[in-house]
């Protein structure tokens, strides 16, 4: 079977012309510029609540937790769906969203945490403003693999499915429910999976986050965990992780579980897998006599509203061509707001250039030898992540019966935030490594590997299975069959897991190469810790240049590696 017969090539789309990248930076670099000059006009002493180790309030941390996390993912979602198919589909809008796509993703969290957290409390009572933050930041570390995964989908979407949309004229809200849709619908599952465990990677810095002597605390498991850590309490910790854990199974058996077993209906395949993924709660609601109530309501009462619903947006999106433009306005309202936006990050621009002419020479070059430490450690953990998530998440993606047994496990020790664990790990690999620059990079791996094993899993599973009895009638062998077959179908999703895990790495960095628990710091040499000190000292000049120089360095190798390989996926590896 020859790969040019599985993968056609299609055309090439306007590659993004460098002064896109170079108004992103500027763009981004007076938002930040402007955040953290509100900010530091408006500074007040603050003081968080106190958190209780007691056991009985781990449920009410837990209610807490869980409402941030269904906010920030409600966000992540809507933010996707819009933001990706308007940057697959827009030939105006389409390269400027994909470029400050990459620069979005490339902005440290934790670094830019500080600016909304104050800039927010300047305005906002402090109680609203650190729940917003809190909400933000995990929104930020769900939302771009989504946006990634739901764009590869879109640019992915095999000729013979995009002609008979358009042989039928459907309009855009048929053309969304109806293939867009279905088509994403494994790779967003497991994205969605992927994007709870990096939420509750962040939580513990979401919910318990200082800067210099401002205390912005929030009540919840990541700062029961935190505080656990801080106080050197063996037992609060056990609970504390214990609590997290009956969490995440009870969200993997009642929602994830269900939602994979009822997405295998949206796979591209002529032949059904002989092993199905199962689920005894879909099981359940399925032929529970209990739910006939229920099936009632949806019947007589949510469908009719439903169809109502899908007439109207039928009606409101007619069939149009394949390309989305933007919408025309008042062009006197947008030029007045173009105006304003100018301003404003020209503004920011300049009290940004301020703040970097604070920065000592010796500062700089600190930044300089630090960027390329952390590179290194990138680097290493990237190569370390793919080369046990490729072998074991192709496992994983073709054996539904493994899967049902390996899925679990591997959800909950994704969804176990490497930060709650830190403390364990340094005790053992600080003695054994004699300090934390070789340690930081297995911290580094325990929150990045599992952005590519899981879109790796949801690229194995997505092979037709039409496709893998072919190979196997024609009697390819096993490394064969992974060079013409099952590496072309997960190159587009491998791309998609390394820019997220490279993303991923370079803000775990961040907890990583400083780390401070029970009354002592440790340090890396590195960027995320000259960001992390600046953040902990409130030295603003020195975080807003480690900033940009991180910000800087990973748009600069996206646009070098990964924005050329997310095109050879687009025109290579397209599923036809």
């Amino acid at each position: 079977m020859a790969q040019q017969r599985i993968f056609a090539s299609t055309t090439r789309q306007e590659e993004p012309t460098r002064w896109l990248d170079v108004f992103g930076l500027l763009f981004v670099a007076g938002v930040l510029g402007l955040g953290i000059w509100f900010a530091l006009a408006h500074r007040h002493a603050t003081s968080g609540p106190d958190i209780s180790l007691a056991p009985g309030m781990l449920p009410r941390y837990a209610a807490y937790s869980l409402g941030r996390m269904f906010m920030a993912y409600l966000l992540s979602m809507l933010f996707s769906l819009g933001y990706g198919t308007l940057a697959a589909r827009s030939r105006r809008a389409g390269p400027v969203l994909l470029a400050v796509l990459d620069i979005l993703q490339s902005v440290p969290i934790l670094s830019f945490l500080p600016v909304v957290l104050l800039s927010l409390s300047a305005v906002l009572p402090q109680a609203v403003a650190v729940e917003a933050a809190s909400v933000v930041l995990i929104f930020t570390s769900q939302a771009w693999n989504i946006t990634f995964a739901w764009y590869q989908a879109q640019t992915t979407l095999p000729g013979d499915l995009r002609e008979a949309v358009a042989g039928y004229r459907m309009g855009a809200w048929q053309r969304f429910r109806t293939l867009d849709l279905p088509f994403a619908g494994v790779s967003l599952l497991w994205n969605s999976i992927m994007s709870w465990a990096g939420g509750w990677f962040f939580l513990m810095a979401a919910e318990m986050f200082t800067v210099g002597s401002r205390d912005f605390r929030l009540p919840g498991l990541g700062s029961y965990l935190q505080e656990a850590a801080a106080r050197e309490d063996t037992f609060a910790i056990l609970m504390g992780l214990g609590t997290m854990m009956v969490v995440i199974v009870t969200l993997d058996q009642l929602v994830w579980r269900p939602l994979l077993a009822w997405g295998e209906r949206f796979k591209l395949t002529m032949v059904a897998e002989d092993e199905q993924p199962e689920s005894w709660f879909l099981d359940l609601l399925q032929a529970a006599r209990c739910m006939a109530p229920v099936r009632a309501v949806l019947e007589r009462v949510l469908a009719p509203a439903a169809e109502a619903v899908d007439a109207w947006l039928i009606r409101r999106f007619p069939p149009s061509g394949e390309s989305m433009d933007v919408a025309r306005h008042d062009p006197w309202a947008g030029r007045l707001f173009g105006v304003l936006l100018f301003g404003c990050v020209a503004f920011g621009l300049w009290k940004g250039s301020g703040l970097l002419l604070k920065v000592a020479p010796e500062s700089w070059s600190d930044i300089v030898i630090g960027i390329a430490a952390t590179f290194l450690r990138v680097m290493a953990a990237m190569t370390v992540a793919l080369a046990w998530t490729l072998p074991v998440g192709v496992l994983i993606g073709t054996n539904a019966r493994l899967a049902g047994v390996l899925q679990p496990v591997v959800q909950i020790a994704a969804s176990i935030p490497a930060t709650a664990l830190f403390p364990v790990f340094l005790m053992v690999l600080v003695d054994v490594t004699h300090g934390l620059n070789a340690a930081a990079v297995l911290l580094m791996l325990l929150g990045t590997q599992w952005y590519l094993l899981f879109n790796i899993i949801a690229g194995a599973s997505s092979i037709p299975r039409d496709l893998k009895d072919t190979a196997a009638l024609i009697g390819l062998s096993r490394a064969q069959q992974w060079r013409t077959l099952i590496l072309p179908a997960l190159f587009p999703y491998i791309v998609t897991g390394a820019i997220t895990a490279s993303g991923g790495a370079w803000n775990a960095s961040i907890v990583s190469e400083y780390v401070s628990f029970g009354g002592r710091t440790l340090s890396a040499t590195g960027i995320g810790a000259i960001i992390a000190r600046a953040t902990a000292e409130g030295d603003f000049p020195l975080l807003f240049a480690g900033t940009l120089s991180m910000i800087v360095t990973v748009v600069g190798f996206n646009r070098l590696v990964w924005r050329r390989l997310y095109r050879l996926a687009e025109e290579r590896f397209r599923m036809e």
